[in-house]
């Protein structure tokens, strides 16, 4: 019961929402809720040699003590 609480009380309020900002930012949650597709994450991945060139500029990049 408490979840159909919180869908009314969500709707209500959204109903009456003019902010783009905010409606923007709820779109993106909505967005990011799609399902996963991991051939085409595969696809935009970094390579071996991609990934290992970037840690090693990211390790660098670190504020070492010596």
């Amino acid at each position: 019961m408490q979840v159909d609480f919180k869908k009314f009380e969500l709707l209500d309020w959204l109903k009456d929402l003019e902010d783009e900002n905010v409606l923007n930012e709820i779109k993106a949650i909505k967005d990011r809720n799609e399902e996963f597709n991991f051939d085409k994450e595969w696809e935009n991945g970094l390579t071996g040699e991609e990934f290992k060139a970037e840690m090693l500029k990211r390790i660098n990049a670190y504020p070492w003590k010596k």
